[in-house]
């Protein structure tokens, strides 16, 4: 057998790790149907089917497995060998975030970022999937919220996530007022993540026989406090810039920290990447601020935890 082209080995490493030809197209500057192509010539030359195909991408057959565990690593080391002559690498960071952190926290510091280190080009990838840094080897960092472990990351914790009771104005004006130390006769608005046993058992507030409503998702869930739907117990980190706006309203004093907090994730080789040096010392240094601030804001006073 002929030797094979780099080329074509590369396609197959990015295709293995991002499951999906789309992205590893565009990864390499090639049109979906080039890049297809080339994976089909090396499944030829090799005699081998290394994908099955299906509607929602591609996964490795077992002599793909094979094939990507024992390139995988050389491919690598080429990309980080050569990455050392890229003038522009090491000024260019991509970072993984969810959707709802980049809108509420990270992009309206964004400005600030950009003011102290200009030369930084920063690639936002909006995502709810924890980011697999070894099928993805574009991205250097991800802002993640959990408990601070990943297999085979770093992890610097930033800060805590709150929970608040938190209704829109209307609505409370509806309602006569602030409700003082209950929230019997609200209209309560049930979170995905059940939170309300944990506010209930801390400040011994009696459960609701039912919710007015129910969401899966925590931006709709915002989104109908904002409409006067109901009362939610919202995140802080998503609910501060509206709450000190003044269209949201905290309903009283209490806050429960959650068990989950913010944290910069980063693969081992991104250690050594000056750019995410850069924007990792930057962001700590935000998270600190924001921090210290947590003080500040409308009716945000005593704190409890979450066990």
């Amino acid at each position: 057998m002929s030797r094979l082209p780099l080329g074509q080995l590369q396609g197959f490493v990015l295709v293995a790790r991002t499951g999906k030809l789309s992205r590893a197209a565009e990864q390499l500057n090639l049109t979906v149907s080039a890049l297809s192509h080339q994976i089909r010539n090396l499944e030829e030359r090799l005699g081998r089917s290394l994908f099955d195909r299906g509607p929602r991408g591609v996964t490795l057959t077992t002599e793909g497995a094979n094939l990507l565990e024992a390139i995988g690593h050389h491919y690598e080391g080429i990309e980080q060998a050569l990455g050392r002559y890229e003038g522009r690498h090491q000024d260019a960071v991509t970072l993984s975030v969810l959707p709802s952190v980049a809108s509420s926290w990270l992009v309206p510091r964004l400005p600030r970022l950009v003011g102290k280190h200009p030369e930084l080009e920063l690639s936002l990838h909006s995502s709810v999937s924890v980011v697999d840094f070894d099928r993805e080897p574009t991205v250097d960092v991800a802002f993640r919220y959990g408990l601070g472990s990943w297999p085979r990351t770093k992890a610097d914790r930033l800060f805590d996530e709150y929970i608040v009771p938190i209704a829109s104005p209307s609505l409370v004006r509806r309602m006569g007022g602030l409700p003082g130390t209950s929230l019997e006769g609200w209209p309560l608005l049930g979170d995905p993540s059940g939170r309300w046993n944990n506010w209930a058992e801390a400040f011994g507030m009696p459960l609701p026989s039912r919710y007015v409503a129910r969401f899966d998702n925590t931006e709709h869930l915002q989104r109908a406090v904002l409409e006067g739907m109901g009362v939610a117990l919202g995140r802080l980190v998503m609910a501060r810039s509206l709450i000190e706006c003044g269209a949201l309203t905290v309903l009283c004093e209490e806050r429960l920290r959650v068990t989950e907090a913010y944290y910069l994730v980063y693969p081992k080789r991104s250690e050594a990447h000056s750019g995410v040096s850069r924007f990792r010392e930057w962001l700590l240094a935000e998270a600190r601020e924001y921090e210290e601030g947590l003080g500040d804001g409308t009716r945000l006073g005593a704190w409890r935890y979450l066990p």
